[in-house]
């Protein structure tokens, strides 16, 4: 069983020394651990500090492409390596290396595909009470749209089987963590979370250079995300808004009308009218979605055996 465990970087030379002194050397259940360094276009001496670490495994991004993008590739070559089963964490050090062996057990009982490690939020020093309310909430909003029990939604601390890894397909630019819950529990993936640590602070979040910025990008991307693989139920919850607000007013109309002053609500049967047809029109849009959800469903089937056959040559 081998475990590989891939740490996105971008100019993280003070960093990674502390990062890659932590990571565990032996865990029970996996055979070998490799790391896998993925070069996000930094300008610093990241590479070369990886190096004098013992690192012999590097992706090399052409320039900063973002950590969705660092991510994906990471994945993609843990995979040719041969990786069993993937750890993503931090170069920064945010999560306990310890407990990786947490995080990696689920999968070696086969109890989940994917795990996920579940910060103390409210008990985090460094974390502001803005912060943590929005990570919660933000947690919240993505258990109703992935219809999971995640507690820790925006947590990087992940491992993934390889079975999940093939199966992965990050859409977003900016980061992984929302869009490959929803996902998971799409292709029908099992989900857990375990309880993980923290580490002090060494630097401040690149991922969240604005707390604002980033909770209109999360709520960009859960919708997104909703709507490519819930087409059917995002659309169904629309076209139910506008025809039932049409029928209710026209029922407003029809009580005026009985009651013989109908001509001067003509302006309320019009407006029933163009919410109804409007809810009808995008009723269609939820049938069609969800044939196309269908034909993504065949293709995405059709990307797991080309890459598992590319895997098997490599």
């Amino acid at each position: 069983m081998k475990l590989i465990i891939q740490i996105p970087c971008y100019n993280e030379e003070e960093s990674l020394p502390v990062t890659l002194a932590a990571l565990p050397e032996k865990i029970e259940g996996i055979d070998e651990i490799e790391v896998l360094i993925i070069d996000d276009g930094s300008t610093d001496k990241t590479v070369e500090t990886a190096k004098k670490y013992g690192v012999k495994n590097f992706v090399s991004m052409p320039h900063n492409c973002g950590l969705a993008k660092a991510f994906t590739a990471g994945i993609n070559k843990a995979l040719s390596l041969g990786a069993d089963i993937i750890v993503n964490t931090d170069a920064d050090n945010q999560y306990c290396a310890d407990d990786i062996a947490k995080l990696v057990k689920p999968i070696l009982e086969g109890e989940a595909d994917i795990v996920i490690g579940s910060r103390p939020v409210s008990k985090i020093e460094h974390f502001s009470l803005m912060k943590k309310f929005l990570q919660k909430l933000g947690s919240y909003v993505m258990r109703l749209l992935s219809s999971t029990d995640i507690e820790d939604a925006p947590s990087g601390f992940r491992a993934f089987s390889r079975h999940a890894a093939i199966q992965l397909n990050v859409f977003d630019n900016y980061t992984y963590t929302l869009d490959t819950i929803i996902q998971a529990k799409a292709k029908g993936l099992q989900l857990k979370c375990v309880p993980v640590n923290v580490n002090p602070e060494l630097r401040k979040s690149k991922l969240v250079k604005n707390i604002f910025d980033y909770v209109r990008r999360s709520m960009f991307t859960m919708i997104r995300m909703f709507i490519i693989y819930r087409p059917f139920r995002f659309f169904s919850i629309l076209a139910g808004i506008f025809f039932t607000f049409g029928v209710l007013i026209g029922l407003r109309f029809v009580w005026f009308y009985i009651f013989g002053s109908g001509s001067g609500h003509i302006q309320s049967l019009i407006l029933s009218a163009i919410l109804i047809l409007t809810g009808v029109q995008i009723a269609v849009i939820a049938v069609l979605s969800e044939l196309l959800s269908i034909n993504r469903k065949l293709l995405e089937d059709i990307q797991r055996r080309l890459k598992l056959q590319d895997l098997k040559k490599n």
